[in-house]
């Protein structure tokens, strides 16, 4: 196909107007997703390796994407969508999610402090301080099926990716005063809407259930002993998270392959439809290839042309010889 168009310059080609997302920015480390510091080691007694801090646009790769891991923290991990780093950094993002959603304490364990001035509900609180008052409870009452004893105290990390919500349209005055001709010429993008999530110390039968089940399970380790049984609760959403209570004491244990429940095998998500052809105008126009007897004609017309050239060139030549 031939595309003939009425350009004179490179200043008349077509800009493309796309402009890739913005940045969400990584939450300062003692804050959010990063509030922990993390390090690992393959057996125990070899050299500890502190894990970099996780960045929202790997949470929210993780998320779309499932890797075993190799033990090689500088090994790539060859996904789609690409992930953006290395093994470390998928370890450090599986970890962020799974102790978002496993960590979880007997209620009023923790407590919010008292000259706190959020809301009652604990809603945009990222902070909290142990319940010296904390009376245990009984172990049948840790292990009742209605899961209201338990509460997460480790933030709810939401789709952007991060624990607290960033407006990724406000720009700093440097890109302001760089892009002040752009948006008069553009107009301003929506607002995005603000992301909420689950409060903290939220109960955990307020969890989404997992193929109709709870998202916990609770047993005591024995029946057999039940005077000296400890509660156990097991997560249905991340299979090998699981939490014991006893008196005043609790922990939460991982031990798993670092991948949330899915009743369906693994599919990776399709890639982004194809982009449509470039729109015709009066200006960019497709015209049919030419036919070789066009060609021929067209060499013909040219070769005529030629010759007359060259006749009138010698007849004014002849002229001047006459003068």
């Amino acid at each position: 196909a031939v595309v003939s168009t009425q350009s004179t310059g490179e200043e008349d080609l077509p800009k493309p107007d796309y402009k890739p997302p913005p940045k969400i920015p990584r939450e300062e480390n003692g804050t959010g997703c990063n509030k922990k510091t993390y390090f690992v080691c393959n057996e125990p007694g070899t050299e500890w390796i502190k894990l970099p801090p996780v960045d929202p646009a790997e949470i929210v790769c993780a998320r779309q994407i499932k890797k075993f891991f190799t033990g090689n923290l500088n090994a790539p991990v060859i996904s789609y969508p690409p992930f953006p780093g290395l093994e470390m950094n998928y370890l450090r993002a599986q970890i962020a999610r799974i102790s978002a959603a496993t960590h979880i304490s007997p209620i009023d364990y923790f407590k919010f402090e008292e000259d706190d001035d959020d809301d009652s509900d604990g809603e945009g609180r990222d902070s909290y301080t142990i319940n010296v008052e904390f009376e245990p409870l009984p172990v049948y009452e840790l292990v009742d099926p209605a899961l209201n004893n338990w509460v997460h105290h480790m933030q709810h990390i939401l789709p952007q990716g991060r624990c607290q919500w960033v407006n990724p349209t406000m720009k700093t005055e440097n890109e302001e005063f760089d892009e002040e001709e752009e948006e008069e010429e553009n107009e301003d993008p929506d607002e995005p809407q603000q992301e909420e999530g689950p409060p903290l110390l939220t109960m955990i039968n307020q969890d989404s259930d997992v193929d109709g089940l709870p998202a916990w399970s609770a047993a005591r380790s024995s029946d057999l002993i039940t005077a000296y049984a400890v509660a156990v609760l097991r997560s249905n959403t991340w299979p090998g998270a699981c939490t014991f209570g006893f008196d005043k004491k609790f922990e939460n244990v991982y031990i798993g392959f670092g991948h949330k429940y899915s009743s369906e095998n693994y599919s990776p998500p399709p890639p982004p439809p194809v982009l449509e052809e470039y729109l015709t105008d009066l200006e960019v126009t497709e015209v049919p290839d030419p036919t070789v007897a066009d060609e021929q004609a067209l060499l013909a017309m040219q070769q005529e042309q030629l010759e007359r050239e060259a006749e009138e060139a010698e007849m004014e030549d002849d002229e001047e010889d006459d003068d």
